[in-house]
């Protein structure tokens, strides 16, 4: 089942601009250098807002939990690139330790590898939502045929496995184009991003990590982190092993409690 798709604000808005050109420069030629730079500057933005994994001008994207799960004092642990064999079973302790539920954003390849390993996520109470399947760095290029593909092909193989058809997407670092709004409604998934990115891929600090993830930490942050491609400590530990004990710890102390997104919206 699809959702109907409709053009945000902006992307409508950029369509009148070109129809308005297009009828500017019939009608009078000599206006063609104003025409040409509207629309130029209209594209910059468009690839500008491509670039923001936060913003909302080319459609909706969760960025914060709702209203009422910030309310109830909830926060979401999303954990991307995975799953990983080493990694993700000791992530899983550790949210198991504290009682915590985390939103895995599983890139399809890597599912397919590790099936098993994608079940136990979701036996342990978290969801596995999709990060698409290739995971390539040139997602925010594909055009809408190969992106819908791509997202369609991580949609089957989670759900396979899973036994639970993910209901959000990410793309890769959280860059897109305008094709990728339509593209979800058709497949019924929602974009959601995050309000904390501690650049966990490459600073394998554990101070640094934890202090973008902590500082001003409160109901409704979306926190992301990595099981996969994580950046290692100076002691050879994937930093979100040595950051996410003391991180869940802090969350306590606060009466802070870690849901999935999908939890965080009932």
């Amino acid at each position: 089942m699809s959702r109907r798709w409709s053009p945000s604000p902006f992307l409508k808005a950029s369509a009148a601009l070109h129809a308005g050109a297009a009828v500017g420069a019939v009608v009078d030629p000599s206006s063609w250098p104003w025409v040409l730079g509207a629309v130029a500057a209209n594209h910059a933005v468009i690839t500008t807002a491509g670039l923001l994994p936060r913003t909302t001008l080319l459609g909706p994207n969760l960025t914060r939990l709702p209203a009422a799960a910030q309310t109830r004092g909830e926060v979401a642990l999303t954990i991307d690139d995975g799953p990983d064999p080493k990694v993700t079973p000791q992530v899983l302790d550790l949210l198991d330790a504290a009682e915590a539920r985390a939103t895995f954003f599983c890139i399809g390849w890597r599912a397919r590898l590790h099936p098993a390993l994608c079940r136990e996520i979701v036996a342990r109470g978290h969801r596995v939502e999709n990060h698409g399947d290739s995971h390539s760095n040139a997602f925010s290029l594909f055009g809408p045929g190969r992106m819908r593909a791509d997202i369609a092909a991580a949609q089957a193989t989670l759900a396979d496995i899973t036994g639970q058809a993910p209901l959000f997407f990410r793309p890769t670092a959280g860059l897109r184009n305008p094709f990728l709004d339509p593209v979800l409604a058709s497949l019924d998934l929602r974009l959601a991003a995050w309000t904390r990115r501690p650049y966990d891929t490459r600073d394998g600090r554990p101070e640094r990590v934890l202090a973008r993830l902590t500082r001003g930490l409160g109901a409704g942050d979306i926190l992301l982190m990595h099981d996969g491609h994580a950046a290692l400590t100076p002691d050879g530990l994937p930093v979100i092993l040595s950051t996410l004990p003391v991180l869940l710890q802090s969350l306590g102390a606060q009466r802070l409690r870690p849901v999935t997104l999908q939890q965080s919206l009932q």
